[in-house]
């Protein structure tokens, strides 16, 4: 609500008030009309006095109820008004304070707090939005400038052979990597802004298991890596099989890129009556507590080290999709110790 449209609010009230309480000065003259004409004549040089002091009763009720309307609505509307109007202008740093104590909050209090939250929440995703600009913005680039300045040196003519064959390496693994980036951003952008329907009929999420695992076989022996499975024949789960494939890819890739040759990783899978449970498990390097607070942040990679393996979206990725179909996913890690991810789904028997 606008300045303007305030003081004419007000305005009207004034008048308003104004005329009720002058009415009711009237009404205590009542009387003296209705006992007749002889009362008026001997109280004839008091009624200018009466009038008076109705008109000031009038004038003090007006104030008084005035500046009362005032504190009460006039001035927290118009705080409201101005700070809208900051926040529209991209100002999320407002903040409207509360009139009354919290056991004495009326509507107006409440309607304080509501848009305090709302302004906190804006803000909360502008600095997500600014933040994931930012972090796509560098993680792009990285890739990017591999490959133009590899290319830029491919035009050396008296390059060997060897060599050119290097960089021609390094370039495909780097657009290979910029592929890989663009489509998880895609993806996590799709899933972040739609809901997904479940299946009215659930699949084997064991053969779903078997398979990833079997994709990761060269991998697996490339780096002597050992894996142990403990799943059930058949598992039944309410879930859409492309996104689920996402999570379980992605948890085995972690496991495999944490973990040094001659390492074990463990597939596990349980069930219940109404639930289904996954834990991969890893004997890699671990995790520390802020790494491990961090894990499912877009782009966060707690070891720096292994940054080029991946882009710190997997995770955060595997997270979302567990939460569209209504799971949980949990990770329990020590440094030096090894990372266990738990999957819990709702069974499809």
């Amino acid at each position: 609500m606008s300045d303007n449209v305030l003081k004419k609010v007000s305005r009207f009230s004034w008048l308003e008030y104004i005329g009720v309480l002058l009415a009711l000065g009237g009404l205590a003259m009542l009387p003296a009309l209705m006992f007749g004409a002889d009362i008026l004549k001997e109280s004839g040089p008091y009624i200018g006095w009466y009038v008076l002091y109705w008109g000031i009763i009038a004038a003090l009720f007006c104030l008084l109820t005035g500046y009362q309307k005032y504190i009460a609505f006039d001035k927290p509307m118009r705080e409201l008004s101005l700070a809208t109007k900051q926040v529209a202008e991209g100002d999320f740093t407002v903040y409207l304070k509360p009139l009354h104590t919290v056991n004495k909050h009326n509507y107006i209090d409440t309607m304080f707090q509501d848009f305090n939250k709302m302004v906190e929440a804006l803000g909360s995703l502008e600095t997500m939005k600014t933040n994931f600009i930012a972090d796509v913005s560098h993680e792009i680039k990285t890739p990017l400038s591999i490959v133009q300045n590899y290319a830029a040196a491919l035009k050396n003519e008296n390059m060997a052979p060897e060599t050119r064959m290097e960089y021609v390496e390094t370039i495909i693994s780097a657009s290979q990597s910029l592929s890989v980036l663009v489509s998880n951003i895609l993806s996590l952008n799709k899933l972040e802004n739609q809901g997904i329907q479940l299946p009215e009929e659930p699949y084997d999420v064991c053969r779903q298991l078997s398979d990833c695992i079997l994709s990761f076989d060269d991998l697996l022996a490339q780096k002597e890596i050992q894996v142990e499975v403990d799943i059930e024949e058949q598992a039944s789960i309410y879930a859409d099989p492309d996104l689920m494939e996402i999570v379980w890819r992605n948890l085995l890739a972690n496991a495999l890129k944490f973990t040094e040759p001659g390492g074990v990783i463990k597939c596990t899978q349980t069930s219940t009556e109404n639930s289904v449970s996954i834990v991969i498990s890893d004997t890699g390097c671990g995790m520390d507590e802020e790494t491990r607070k961090r894990v499912f942040e877009k782009f966060y990679q707690g070891d720096s080290s292994r940054s080029k393996e991946g882009n710190g979206l997997g995770l955060a990725l595997s997270l979302r999709v567990v939460e569209l179909v209504g799971g949980t996913i949990t990770v329990e890690s020590e440094l030096g110790e090894g990372t266990t991810f738990v999957v819990t789904l709702n069974a499809g028997y």
